[in-house]
């Protein structure tokens, strides 16, 4: 069903009006996430509203959908009781792990204390140990595992109890008597292999896997490269810890891509549309600032060099030509860096290798704008005027730079272990403009 502007405004009717059984039947039919999309656009009283209407099951998906601000909103108003047994007590142990990590220390205790599920209130003070940007804090532990040495008979019965918990089954996993993965078990094995035979003898062997200090983008690329719907979690000694689904990973994703989008844009924090304008005003003013500074650093620059325009002032006109090509440019480099680094495709250990390669794309881009130059002063100047040979010799440079330079830049933040994104944006620029006007300063110094 879609989501409507007429839509959303049945139900906020409804809500004014104290019309359960009306908006009751009006969300029967809607998924979790489109409830949730529906009291993110709203007010904290009529959210609640809409929640109290929704059985536990669903309220519960319905928390775990909604958008991060919305939900820390609603449960600092909940008392730690009702999140427990209300929400967490349904939710899987990685869906309540991401809903505790909004939560203070203190009230993370009180909602563990409540829940009767002791196993459950375990596994999720266990998983709150591990980083939530590691496979560690992604995973669940929900899944079904059989052992290694059970008969098909007695692996049947188990993975039908322990299904019975389960909403969905992705792979069943097999384990030695230590807990140590050993391999995964193909459902098909079970009708066609023997009654007599054991797990050990049907199991597909050696399967991939991820340690729990793998960061979720090693975890993003090992599940896209195998085409896994689900990746199981081992500890240091191969014991079985979780699983991680692919819907977990891509939420994951998708944030990263978004941190990294705006880190790209100079934005030095998370915020989003309606975030207050305060909070908008102190993510943007550090890069703006820092932009401010290679502005008049540029122009401190230029200001060493007035006599040179007293003499050729039509070498100001392409002052703009040479900063926006530094700019662009070194975005481009730095931009497809970051990228492989994402992606896994670039080889950090064949630096040199990937250097010559973009040197010899500079040299082919350089070439080509700084001909187009040429050609246009040439029939505006004149082949005598310094303008006609220098502005393509100096173009020629800054490009070569700023390639090379959009390159190592993202490389050495890598190394570092700082995000690479914050290359992408207004700090290559910035740096590419400043250098861009030494070097075109500098060389038309050198032949004038």
């Amino acid at each position: 069903m879609e989501l409507t502007q007429e839509f959303f405004d049945s139900v906020k009717l409804c809500i004014a009006q104290k019309e359960a059984d009306k908006l009751k039947e009006m969300l029967v039919d809607l998924h979790p996430a489109d409830i949730a999309e529906l009291c993110n656009d709203l007010n904290l009283d009529d959210a609640r509203f809409i929640y109290r209407l929704l059985d536990n099951e669903t309220a519960a998906d319905v928390l775990v959908e909604a958008d991060e601000d919305a939900r820390k909103e609603l449960l600092e108003a909940l008392p730690s009781e009702t999140i427990a047994k209300r929400f967490v007590d349904y939710m899987d142990t990685d869906d309540a792990v991401d809903v505790m990590r909004d939560l203070d220390e203190d009230k993370q205790e009180e909602i563990l204390a409540h829940l009767e599920d002791i196993e459950q209130a375990g596994d999720i003070v266990d998983l709150l140990k591990y980083d939530e940007d590691t496979a560690g804090g992604l995973m669940g532990t929900e899944m079904v595992t059989v052992n290694e040495n059970w008969s098909m008979p007695e692996c049947l019965k188990e993975m039908r109890m322990q299904a019975g918990e389960l909403d969905e089954i992705y792979y069943v996993y097999v384990v030695d008597d230590d807990e140590r993965l050993r391999g995964v078990f193909p459902l098909t094995k079970m009708i066609t292999s023997p009654s007599v035979s054991k797990v050990k003898h049907v199991m597909e062997k050696d399967p991939i896997s991820v340690h729990v200090d793998t960061p979720v983008e090693e975890v993003a690329q090992v599940i896209e490269k195998y085409d896994l719907v689900a990746v199981p979690v081992i500890d240091s000694i191969g014991r079985l810890m979780g699983q991680i689904t692919v819907d977990d990973v891509m939420d994951e994703v998708r944030e990263q891509s978004e941190r990294d989008y705006q880190l790209a844009s100079g934005l030095s924090q998370d915020v989003e549309t309606d975030d207050s304008v305060m909070r908008q005003t102190t993510a943007r003013l550090p890069w703006l600032l820092i932009g401010m500074v290679g502005g008049i650093a540029s122009s401190m620059v230029l200001g060493c060099f007035d006599e040179i325009f007293v003499q050729h002032p039509e070498m100001a006109l392409f002052i703009p030509l040479i900063g926006g090509t530094a700019g662009n440019v070194g975005t481009q480099s730095s931009a497809i860096v970051v990228q492989g680094l994402a992606n896994g495709s670039f080889a950090t250990e064949n630096v040199t290798r990937q250097v010559v390669k973009e040197s010899a794309v500079a040299i082919i881009n350089a070439t080509l704008i700084s001909i187009l130059v040429y050609a246009y002063n040439f029939f505006r100047y004149g082949a005598i005027e310094p303008v006609t040979h220098l502005v393509p010799i100096s173009l020629f440079g800054v490009i070569m730079f700023a390639s090379i330079f959009g390159m190592l830049v993202p490389l050495t933040l890598e190394k570092l272990k700082i995000d690479p994104a914050i290359a992408t944006g207004p700090f290559v620029t910035t740096m590419n403009d400043l250098i861009g006007m030494l070097i075109y300063m500098g060389i038309t110094a050198s032949f004038s």
